[in-house]
């Protein structure tokens, strides 16, 4: 029986986390995988509800959890998902981006993983003020985390097999930036020259960000630093057609956390139009992780349905208005449930 902490959000949260567990449950009732969703409060409603954006025991039961899927947070996602990856040493975020059918992509072709360092760069928090009219922000680079997120990136890529070659890109500004994002390029090679049927290229972020827009079809595996991927990686989920259909992960060495890639969306709340993708997407991650984790087959299988629904759903025009359809959040989870039932189970 695994243990799933699941946290509804904000925002659009409480909306697509309803539509991802009606998928969940008809899965795990589909291949009878053991699953217990484990209602976890985090978020502006638990900071309004008890001081904390994290309450002690939101935190306990995340720890006593397989994993974790987490819907979009408000104002108060920094004190709930950066403090647990840093906690956690989730160290890894994985973006993986496509096109599907019927989506607005600027390729059809666009199959790509962004592999992003989750836990130093500017966004470890040390801000300073100097004076009164000046700051900093102190920007941490270690060899340890670059040579993993390294490591991560070419295991993927090895596993991928795309257009008949595997690739990585190593993204950095080490040209301005020679110590820090030096040390990042430094490592990409070191753990480049182990992997000699991965090719390997490097690129400045700057390059990059318009190559996405110019060539977004020839980019297979992206390494990058923190900040570069948070960036990177909102602007290829756009290009592919929607930041609703945009899953990542949080992957440590024992635990992972599955989200959107996308924001609370507030504007839009209680309307019933947020795209539920991104979520269930997210999940089908997860059930991969658990999968390779613990040898579960029946895992496997459930990714590999989220990943073959979705394509028919969308195929068949069935979707939200961000992505130029008509559909709302429930009606799309309800199609996905409708195309399991027609697979009988086969994936």
């Amino acid at each position: 029986m695994y243990r799933i902490a699941f946290i509804d959000g904000d925002g659009i949260g409480p909306e697509i986390s309803r539509a991802t567990r009606l998928v969940l449950d008809a899965l795990n009732s589909m291949l009878g995988i053991g699953m217990r969703l484990v209602d976890v409060e985090a978020g502006d409603a638990a900071l309004a509800r008890y001081g904390r954006a994290l309450p002690e025991e939101s935190l306990d039961a995340i720890m006593g959890s397989d994993a974790c899927i987490k819907a979009p947070i408000g104002e108060s996602a920094a004190d709930v998902i950066v403090y647990l990856r840093r906690l956690l040493d989730l160290y890894a975020n994985i973006r993986p981006v496509k096109a599907y059918p019927g989506m607005r992509a600027l390729s059809d072709g666009i199959d790509m993983v962004i592999v992003r360092e989750n836990t130093e760069d500017v966004y470890s928090g040390l801000e300073y003020d100097i004076g009164s009219d000046a700051s900093i922000a102190i920007k941490v680079t270690t060899r340890r985390a670059c040579m993993r997120i390294a490591e991560h990136a070419f295991r993927i890529a090895r596993k991928r097999r795309r257009n008949g070659r595997r690739s990585v890109v190593a993204v950095h500004k080490a040209n301005l930036l020679r110590r820090t994002d030096g040390l990042f390029a430094r490592c990409c090679r070191d753990v480049a020259s182990r992997y000699p049927d991965v090719r390997f290229s490097e690129m400045y972020v700057d390059a990059c960000a318009m190559h996405l827009i110019r060539r977004p079809e020839e980019f297979d595996v992206i390494v990058t630093m923190n900040m570069y991927g948070d960036i990177l990686s909102d602007e290829a989920a756009q290009i592919a057609g929607s930041l609703g259909a945009a899953p990542s992960a949080n992957i440590g060495e024992s635990y992972a956390i599955f989200e959107p890639a996308h924001g609370s969306a507030p504007d839009i709340a209680g309307k019933g139009i947020a795209n539920p993708l991104s979520l269930i997407l997210s999940s089908g991650m997860m059930y991969e992780w658990l999968a390779g984790r613990y040898g579960d087959e029946r895992c496997a299988r459930a990714s590999a349905l989220i990943e073959a629904c979705v394509r028919s759903i969308l195929s068949k025009g069935i979707m939200t208005p961000d992505m130029g359809g008509r559909s709302g959040t429930m009606d799309v989870a309800h199609a996905i449930v409708e195309e399991l039932g027609h697979t009988g189970g086969v994936g």
